[in-house]
């Protein structure tokens, strides 16, 4: 079975962008615009890691983290943090996130940060 990769992320260019990128790879990735439903999503179809924007509609990227550490079934899911802002990267840290990705980067920087938080070798995929 795929591992799963929930992206959360409003701005569409960015989602598809990823969303082709990793299933590509041969990741299964779910996809929302916004905190509620993220956070309905985790419940609903638990993840194998998280894609997290920072500034999202509704609840923003750091409460859903804080959410996520607060669940004793998330508690541990690697979770990388993405922004246009680089002086959130402290925020982000202090909140749990495993790794911090600044906007803009490159399709080979996510998906080498992705394959290595999922333990996948170079080579895969």
């Amino acid at each position: 079975m795929a591992q799963h990769v929930l992206l959360i992320e409003d701005e569409p260019n960015i989602a598809e962008a990823i969303h082709f990128l990793l299933t590509r790879d041969g990741l299964r990735v779910s996809h929302v615009a916004e905190g509620v439903a993220a956070l309905a999503l985790l419940r609903q179809d638990p993840p194998d890691m998280v894609i997290l924007d920072h500034m999202l509609p509704g609840l923003s990227g750091l409460e859903i983290l804080t959410a996520i550490r607060a669940a004793p079934d998330s508690r541990n899911l690697p979770v990388m943090m993405l922004t246009a802002r680089g002086r959130d990267r402290e925020m982000a840290e202090r909140a749990g996130a495993d790794r911090f990705m600044t906007k803009p980067f490159s399709n080979a920087e996510i998906l080498a940060e992705v394959r290595a938080m999922l333990g996948r070798g170079l080579g895969r995929g």
